[in-house]
């Protein structure tokens, strides 16, 4: 099933054409409109004019996040204010938090995008849609929300947590399609186990599953234990949200909207443009977005682009799962983290010292976090009330800053290993058992 046949089917060189055209536009309404391209551009010396090909985007400059963020809240708006009818962003905990708006326009085409999305992964309006992921900043509840709508879905927006609800309302409601992180779907496979229930006592016929990386054992797991079909899906909250690929039921790669997001693969150490098929990082610019257009958004997602017939006859170009991060941020249960959240959180605490070790691993279907931390020689000399009082403090802030609750051991002075290059802070073993 199709969303927007027209596009989703088109020719490659009416998609060439068409993304050239929707470029030119794009680069001359930021360069216009918005301080901080018109000052990048003028400091490399180009303008919109000089976009002769396709081709040429790469003389273009760079977006990153830092870039957002210095320009924090509104510094990257290509419309007035009085035209935002919806704000999203990050959480900010590593600084000022990257802010993502939204004209009208902008959500009628953020909706159309999911439902895409949707259809591939075999949505229809005969579906009841259980949305399992947060209602909030965070854009994919509201925007898969808004794609099963514009499907004419029923949706019951059930948020994330609270696993006995959620599994009494699916029952209840006959849920068909069910919408989460896949550790979160294997966690409510675990609790059906628990309480007795099977597959056949629910109603699950699709479950659309994004927000972190999963792989094809999680994914067998998941269809045999709630008696679905799961496909993958990728977004980017910067960029817009859910809705810029994800796999129809062929499940042999991500379809990538790229009539709305122009894709490139790059080296991330030489930032130079790789050709089509090459493994990279992948920047996209937005081709219609009013609010917010970004240039070569650098995504820090390592994946693969390529064009290859499809049977479901789409023609939008392909990408892989992505594999990791040209960065060092690590995701838990779908939130991003960054080791370096993890030393700003412990600036407050002065009986600490700046070497920790993250260790992730699978508590079930769910990730687990234990972080060791260093503390101070003074520390281990004082009451045992002293530490235990330091250690709920830590707890607390670590969930306050990373939205999750991570287990904290502190450990003796110089303990925990020493690098001469650069630190190993994290140690993933979720992987040991996959």
């Amino acid at each position: 099933m199709y969303w927007q046949k027209l596009f989703e089917t088109l020719p490659l060189e009416s998609m060439k054409q068409l993304q050239f055209e929707k470029l030119c536009a794009v680069l001359k309404h930021s360069y216009e409109h918005i301080e901080y391209y018109n000052r990048c551009f003028k400091e490399i010396g180009i303008e919109p004019s000089d976009l002769h090909s396709l081709e040429d985007l790469g003389r273009f400059p760079f977006t990153t996040k830092d870039n957002l963020r210095d320009n924090y809240p509104y510094g990257m708006l290509a419309a007035p204010l009085k035209d935002i009818v919806r704000i999203h962003s990050s959480t900010g905990t590593t600084g000022k938090p990257t802010v993502v708006c939204y004209t009208g326009g902008d959500l009628n085409v953020w909706s159309d995008l999911v439902a895409r999305i949707m259809c591939m992964g075999g949505a229809s309006n005969a579906d009841i849609v259980q949305v399992a992921f947060t209602y909030g900043l965070f854009t994919g509840g509201f925007g898969l929300h808004a794609g099963a709508e514009k499907i004419g879905a029923s949706v019951i927006p059930a948020s994330s947590g609270n696993t006995a609800r959620q599994l009494m309302i699916m029952k209840d409601f006959r849920t068909t399609l069910l919408i989460c992180t896949p550790s979160y779907a294997l966690h409510i496979a675990e609790s059906m186990d628990k309480e007795g229930i099977t597959k056949d006592d629910i109603c699950l016929k699709y479950g659309l599953f994004g927000s972190e990386p999963w792989g094809e054992k999680q994914r067998e797991d998941i269809e045999k234990r709630l008696g679905l079909i799961a496909t993958d899906n990728y977004g980017l909250s910067e960029m817009m949200g859910p809705g810029i690929s994800g796999e129809c039921l062929c499940k042999s790669g991500m379809h990538l909207n790229e009539d709305h997001f122009y894709p490139e693969i790059i080296d991330p150490d030489t930032l130079k443009v790789l050709p089509e098929g090459s493994l990279g990082e992948l920047v996209l610019t937005s081709l219609t977005r009013e609010a917010m257009p970004l240039i070569r958004y650098r995504t820090r997602d390592i994946t693969r682009l390529y064009r290859e017939k499809c049977d479901c006859g789409r023609t939008l170009i392909k990408m892989d799962k992505p594999t990791g991060r040209s960065d060092d941020m690590f995701i838990v249960n779908g939130v991003n983290v960054f080791p370096s959240q993890i030393e700003d959180a412990l600036k407050f605490f002065e009986d600490t010292t700046p070497h920790f070790l993250v260790y992730l691993r699978k508590k079930g279907a769910l990730d687990e976090v234990e972080i060791a931390i260093e503390v101070s020689d003074n520390l281990f000399f004082d009451k045992m009330k002293k530490q235990k009082e330091l250690l709920d403090n830590i707890a607390a802030k670590f969930t306050s800053m990373l939205q999750f609750k991570p287990k904290v051991k502190l450990v003796e002075p110089r303990t925990l290993q020493r690098f001469e290059g650069k630190a190993r802070r994290v140690i993933d073993e979720r992987g040991k058992n996959a």
